[in-house]
């Protein structure tokens, strides 16, 4: 049909009736006319194999001017603006470049010569809780206080839970070491503290 885009299966099913038929009839079986028929003949791949890469439909603009007389620019200062870089091409060439023509085009240019050549940027994953989502613990050793009992120090860690959003803390303390058993029993006695342990981390083993 004019206008439609010619399939692989048509190719195929053309392709496959034109061992018995003639280029007419197998055309009108695969649902194409005869031009588009000799346009496959000739060149019997796949449509989807033969996709012609989209290049550029008009003369760069910019070819002339953009590695000698901006990219130094850009090089020494990556923080110039596309305008500032524009207002130079209409004082040193004004004839081929009297108005603002070309600025979203050099806009582009120097926002993909930023990402590929710019100084590189600070990552920042923001965090946002959200109440009653996220909380933080942690055993801290506690021997730099000098607690002690009877004279002899007390070997002993604080656990510390914190609710990231409003910052509620619960704080105990653990004789000996770090261990499973600690933190789940400190973990389960912050929660109940804080109000009850959310239904879906409630478990045999807590």
């Amino acid at each position: 049909m004019p206008g439609k885009p010619v399939t692989d299966q048509q190719v195929r099913l053309y392709m496959t009736d034109r061992l018995q038929h003639s280029q007419r009839v197998a055309a009108a079986r695969a649902g194409f006319n005869e031009r588009t028929a000799r346009r496959i003949e000739a060149d019997p791949r796949l449509l989807s194999q033969r996709k012609p890469s989209r290049g550029r439909t008009v003369p760069d603009p910019l070819a002339a001017v953009w590695e000698p007389v901006l990219l130094p620019i850009l090089e020494r200062d990556p923080a110039v603006q596309a305008v500032t870089l524009m207002r130079h091409l209409q004082l040193t060439h004004p004839e081929a470049f009297p108005d603002d023509r070309v600025r979203r085009t050099l806009e582009r240019r120097v926002r993909d010569w930023r990402a590929l050549h710019g100084p590189e940027r600070d990552v920042i994953f923001r965090q946002a809780p959200e109440p009653g989502r996220m909380a933080l613990s942690d055993f801290t050793d506690a021997s730099a206080l000098g607690v002690t009992i009877g004279g002899q120090p007390l070997e002993h860690r604080l656990y510390h839970f914190v609710l990231a959003y409003s910052s509620w803390e619960h704080v105990a303390v653990v004789l000996g070491g770090e261990s499973f058993t600690a933190l789940a029993e400190n973990l389960q006695n912050a929660l109940w503290t804080l109000g009850g342990v959310p239904p879906e981390h409630r478990t045999d083993s807590l």
